[in-house]
């Protein structure tokens, strides 16, 4: 059963005052109506239209589409088009040698193909440049109040290539 307030007793506060109902004003302040946003990309002003003349390519000219292919080594995808330096995860062979990557995942430039896994036949030559080792990498454990800390470091080994070519078919 509900509780019912009544003017006077203790749950009513003494000092609240009861205004009277009222159209609500106006309330006017001295800084201008500005909408502040972080973003500029959030900006709600309608846009210009764009038409089709100010597109590029829509005049006929084609885009130069180069080929790239997507490979897999290491346990990581790399996107890698000819002439790309990369650095991945350590692959045998002296500076200089010829390595093929045949775990082609997908070719991309003017007719796209994807692999289920693997595109087959397809493969991406690269020449190594260097063999070298990547920035170190700090493990420290600590135990608090126990006086045990423990520091080791890492540096992975990793090889610097450039793709040569990619083999589609």
């Amino acid at each position: 059963m509900g509780r019912t307030i009544v003017e006077g007793s203790p749950h009513v506060n003494p000092r609240a005052r009861v205004l009277p109902l009222s159209p609500p004003a106006k309330l006017t302040l001295g800084v201008p109506s500005i909408i502040v946003r972080a973003n500029p990309s959030h900006d709600l002003r309608p846009r210009d239209p764009v038409c089709a003349a100010e597109l590029p390519f829509a005049s006929g000219k084609s885009k130069d589409i180069t080929m790239y292919a997507v490979i897999k080594t290491g346990g990581k995808q790399y996107r890698v088009a000819p002439n790309d330096v990369l650095k991945i995860e350590k692959v045998a062979g002296e500076a200089g040698a010829t390595v093929e990557f045949g775990e082609v995942l997908m070719l991309g430039g003017d007719t796209p193909k994807l692999g289920a896994p693997a595109v087959a036949g397809a493969k991406v030559t690269a020449e190594i440049v260097e063999q070298g080792r990547a920035a170190k990498v700090i493990a420290f454990k600590k135990r608090r109040r126990k006086n045990s800390r423990r520091k080791r470091g890492h540096r992975q080994h990793e090889t610097t290539i450039r793709i040569k070519d990619i083999i589609g078919v």
